[in-house]
């Protein structure tokens, strides 16, 4: 009906049918077939139709002056709208975990300043699962197994954590998984629970009292290379310690479940044009990072 109302008051401005039919991009006859019905809705004519154009009726009139300034200012809203969802310039909000978001995803970050600069990143990092629309955020990025959720989840591949240990440990590297139980080890509460498997998908799970534990990945990242203990850390947050040499590999034949990483957004919010960018950018960045396994 909104629509049928935005053709009446067209046509009352243009005193004609065939003036409010260019404005539209209608056919003459699909405007004065909506304005009959909505007239036929409403119980009530209009407008009268004469050889010398159209005018308002006083029940028109009266319509008029009640809808027109409402359906200028919807209009303007949409057209707000459509600009603030199609523009590359603005704001971007996202959510991510923080041992994904900080680290691994710097170069990202970086990148993509440089090659949008009138995209204002807003990113708020946390290891707790924020509300995506409580937040007012555009997109979240997430990790682990997601719940069935209003959200749509785009499943962009997935991380594997791996054993490692500082190259100076003051304790023999472990060499079979019962070794492994009888090592010092750190953990962050997140990886506190060791279900390791190997190249044959065998599952183990190894219950151990860690000598360290922390709520940030980051601590028990400094805290192997010390010579702590063995860590099982996602391959993301180690693998420039690797190359480095400051970490070494245990037991490379085991290694723990995947993280597997979403992208999520609510089904009744359209993404705008910058989150939509976003999206594939991370998407390519991802593809490229040897640390990480995208999804076919």
């Amino acid at each position: 009906m909104i629509d049928d109302l935005k053709i009446f008051i067209t046509a009352a401005n243009k005193n004609s049918l065939t003036a409010a039919a260019q404005h539209l991009d209608m056919t003459i006859a699909t405007v004065s077939r909506r304005i009959s019905a909505l007239e036929q809705k409403l119980g009530c004519e209009l407008l009268h139709r004469s050889t010398k154009g159209l005018t308002l009726t006083p029940i028109g009139e009266s319509y008029y002056q009640e809808c027109a300034e409402f359906i200028d200012a919807l209009d303007q809203r949409i057209s707000n709208l459509d600009q603030t969802l199609n523009s590359l310039k603005g704001e971007l909000k996202i959510l991510a975990p923080v041992n994904l978001g900080s680290g691994p995803l710097d170069g990202f970050w970086r990148d993509f300043v440089q090659q949008y600069p009138e995209i204002e990143l807003n990113i708020e990092l946390s290891n707790t699962v924020q509300d995506i629309r409580d937040t007012r955020a555009d997109i979240a990025l997430r990790s682990g197994t997601l719940p069935s959720s209003s959200l749509i989840q785009k499943k962009l591949g997935h991380i594997e954590p791996i054993l490692v240990a500082s190259p100076n440990i003051t304790f023999p590297l472990p060499e079979s998984i019962d070794d492994l139980q009888q090592a010092p080890s750190i953990a962050s509460n997140m990886f506190a629970d060791w279900l390791l498997m190997n190249s044959q998908s065998e599952l183990h799970p190894l219950n151990k009292e860690h000598r360290h534990i922390s709520n940030d990945m980051n601590v028990t990242l400094n805290l192997a290379k010390a010579g702590a203990g063995i860590a099982l850390m996602p391959m993301s947050m180690v693998i420039h310690a690797l190359e480095a040499g400051e970490l070494v590999r245990v037991l490379p034949e085991w290694r723990g479940q995947n993280r597997e990483i979403f992208l999520v957004w609510p089904y009744r919010r359209s993404l705008s044009a910058r989150a939509k960018l976003l999206r594939d950018e991370l998407t390519k960045f991802l593809q490229q990072q040897t640390w990480f396994h995208p999804s076919p």
